[in-house]
């Protein structure tokens, strides 16, 4: 689903307008429409105001089931061993995670238990 269309059918569902989402996050209604309407791609720092003001979270809105993606409990190495190069690549990655398919989650955490095994 297009970031527009779920922002807008979570909006219908808990019976906000544009003009609620207007007076919450300051943004004007007609640009809260061009987003609902694929017209406008927002800054990632708008759709945490839209959402917040709805009262989701980021990760619903990227989860296909709506429900918030629960982070992944990956064992932690001592930052001391980790390269800068290897931190930024881990940050990255932790930062995607969340708006992943479940199964792609599920699939990238079974690849991961295998190569920890080796």
């Amino acid at each position: 689903m297009v970031v527009g269309e779920k922002l807008k059918a979570i909006r219908e569902s808990k019976q906000m307008s544009q003009g609620d989402i207007e007076r919450e996050t300051g943004l004007l209604r007609c640009y809260i429409s061009r987003v609902e309407n694929g017209h406008t791609v927002p800054a990632i720092e708008t759709l945490e105001k839209i959402t917040r003001s709805m009262g989701v979270t980021m990760s619903q809105l990227f989860s296909e089931s709506g429900r918030e993606v629960e982070p992944l409990n990956l064992p932690s190495r001592p930052a001391a061993k980790l390269s800068k190069k290897e931190s930024n690549v881990l940050n990255k990655l932790a930062a995607l995670i969340p708006r992943m398919r479940e199964s792609d989650q599920n699939m990238l955490v079974h690849l991961a238990q295998k190569m920890a095994r080796r």
